[in-house]
């Protein structure tokens, strides 16, 4: 068959972090002879040579190239290209690991829309990632519509003849932002490109040893020359105005402004930022107009300015200031509603842990000038906030605790000015946000797993995320697990911090069941046995309800259904079939998602005790035998033990 993807994997001394990799591979759902795999060893020193000769020999569809160390990834990707058969390539670098529907979703995806680039869902493992960019699928962005200049590694799909048509590679050599060059000039030629936002194809992981190509420390020098390289490409293919403005205010944004912003600034030697300040402010002072810094948030055109009047030490001090002010997120409400989980919350910005006031009016951040000092930059984002505050934004996150993928849920959004005295208010966000767990587009659909809930607050000169939480444990709301859209939600704080997330599909004890007693349960004349149990269903929904003997193990199943029941709980019936049961006594369990791929059965706290008559009794479970008792005694002892280590 023709290959639809190559995948081009550079490789140098990655040892064992290569494993993730590999494994992701093996595991596409594309099948095997439809992609291959392309490794370019880079001269590796250490194990992974052998490591690939033998994985390539075991699978047809993977090959590996060796040669000399060309000192960076360029020239192993173009070597890659040159190799490929595929329709489109796909580069992963060696430390980084695809989602196991990555390249069939996203060859399917870019055919569907006639795309030359292809860009998946990402998810940073320590390492951020773009967030805005995959708020929603995008099958026909631009530089223009979608915030793709914000993307710039070079973990994407593209159409092999689209690279031949237009010529387009890597640089070479050691150098850095040889993918900012290539990706810039890929979405600036490009008849299409799709973004998709609702599922994560690639995983950009930080190694534990932080030997990430990316993470090791630059020379400012060389790397603001190659920098550089990257602005001639967006001047090469747009004219003078608003859009190549646009564009080249992601360098000044991103590779400057946070670099030389809050915490990040600080944690750097002085001398080495002291280099790469003097580098900033060259580039800034060559290369960047006056159309590009005025449309940076407040905050950021702050220290812009302070970077093109030469302004080092003050920016120190501002840097030292902004890193006291952060967003906070107290929840409000909790609870289910026609099948969604509307969580209310509000969302402000704070100060040494006491709510930040802002004057009530005044002169807004200019457009092209900086502070006198801190108390006049303070001043002048604080106006800013006010006078923007009906473009006041809050955001609520769910983010998957073990792989990091993000998703956004709609919010709808009030705001409210609160005086605090003095002429001076507080500028509150009321957000509710709607979780519907089985929708796809934007928020999910969620997979089995702990999500936390984060919220964004974007205000006058800030856009930055905290977690929703902390809530007080007296009164706080507390709804119960619901059985929705094929998954069991169950909504919690967190032990250590009273923070929101999300239990799904992976509570027992915790959905409360545990707490029921045989009183809870009736059985009717006609052997219908009814339990209400403390879950939330939005309609009715069938069940699998699991009888077995406690003396010779053997088990029967009977279909049962799940209804809402008055408050907020559901009514559980079943028919019990007495007549396989009689003279025994049965375990009770029932599985409130039949149709997942790996059925979970829940334990009710009730047996039935069964004559031979065909009556039935409800009474509470039986006893644990010795050996299980000791069993469960030392899993507790194992979990406090790994609890406290934790």
């Amino acid at each position: 068959m023709p290959v639809k993807v190559s995948v081009i994997v550079p490789v140098y001394n990655p040892g064992p972090y290569i494993e993730d990799c590999i494994a992701s591979l093996l595991r596409q759902s594309l099948p095997p002879d439809e992609f291959e795999v392309i490794f370019v060893d880079d001269g590796s020193t250490d194990g992974t040579p052998a490591r690939l000769d033998a994985l390539a020999a075991g699978h047809p569809h993977i090959r590996v190239i060796h040669q000399e160390n060309s000192g960076w990834s360029g020239k192993p990707r173009n070597v890659g290209i040159a190799a490929s058969e595929g329709e489109f390539v796909m580069f992963v670098d060696n430390d980084d690991y695809l989602g196991d529907e990555a390249l069939e979703r996203m060859y399917e995806y870019g055919v569907e829309n006639k795309a030359d680039v292809i860009v998946g869902k990402m998810a940073g493992k320590g390492r951020p990632v773009p967030v805005e960019l995959f708020r929603r699928n995008r099958p026909h962005a631009t530089v223009e519509n979608a915030p793709l200049i914000d993307s710039l590694t070079p973990h994407k799909m593209l159409r092999r003849s689209f690279l031949d048509r237009t010529g387009l590679r890597f640089p070479e050599g050691r150098r850095r932002l040889e993918d900012h060059v290539f990706i810039t000039e890929a979405y600036l030629r490009a008849d299409n490109v799709s973004v998709i936002g609702d599922y994560v194809c690639y995983y950009h992981v930080k190694r534990d040893d932080a030997a990430n190509a990316g993470f090791q420390r630059f020379e400012p020098v060389g790397y603001f020359k190659n920098l550089r390289e990257a602005l001639d490409v967006v001047e090469r293919y747009t004219e003078p105005g608003p859009l190549r403005d646009r564009l080249l205010r992601r360098w000044l944004r991103v590779e400057m402004v946070e670099r030389m912003s809050g915490r990040r600034l600080l944690a750097m030697p002085d001398d080495y930022r002291r280099e790469l300040f003097h580098e900033m402010h060259g580039v800034v002072l060559e290369r960047f107009g006056p159309g590009v810094a005025p449309a940076l948030r407040p905050g950021q055109r702050i220290v812009a300015s302070l970077i093109r009047d030469d302004r080092y030490d003050d920016l120190v001090a501002y840097a030292q200031w902004e890193t006291g002010v952060g967003p906070k997120a107290a929840p409000t409400g909790v609870e289910w509603q026609d099948g969604t989980l509307r969580i209310a919350f509000t969302g402000e910005y704070s100060s040494g842990g006491q709510p930040l006031t802002f004057p009530a009016d005044g002169p807004g951040t200019p457009a092209d000038s900086a502070p006198r000092d801190i108390d006049e930059a303070a001043a002048w984002l604080g106006a800013d906030a006010v006078g923007g505050f009906e473009k006041a934004t809050v955001d609520l996150i769910l983010r998957d605790r073990a792989t990091s993928a993000s998703y956004f849920q709609p919010v709808e959004v009030t705001r409210e000015r609160v005086p605090a005295g003095d002429g001076r208010v507080r500028l509150v966000l009321r957000g509710t946000a709607t979780v519907a767990p089985g929708t796809a587009e934007g928020g999910g659909p969620l997979h089995g797993g702990l999500w936390d809930a984060y919220v964004r607050v974007g205000l006058g000169g800030w856009s930055k995320e905290c977690r929703l939480g902390p809530a007080p444990r007296q009164g706080r709301p507390t709804p119960p697990a619901g059985v929705v859209a094929g998954r069991v939600v169950l909504p919690y704080w967190t032990k250590q911090y009273d923070n929101f997330s999300l239990d799904v599909d992976r509570a027992s004890k915790a959905l409360g069941v545990g707490r029921l007693t045989p009183e809870d349960a009736a059985v009717s004349g006609d052997h219908r046995l009814s339990l209400v149990l403390p879950l939330y269903v939005p309609d009715r929904a069938d069940v699998l309800v699991r009888f077995t003997d406690t003396a010779s193990g053997r088990s029967l199943r009977e279909t049962g259904t799940l209804t809402p029941a008055d408050g907020a709980g559901s009514l559980l019936e079943t028919s019990v079939p007495v007549r396989g049961m009689s003279g025994a006594t049965w375990r009770t369990e029932v599985c409130l998602v039949p149709e997942a791929e790996a059925p979970r059965f829940l334990g009710l706290p009730l047996a039935l005790h069964v004559t031979r008559a065909g009556g039935i009794r409800v009474a509470g479970p039986p006893a644990p035998g010795l050996l299980l008792r000791l069993v469960r005694k030392a899993r507790r002892v194992v979990g406090a033990v790994l609890g406290k280590n934790a």
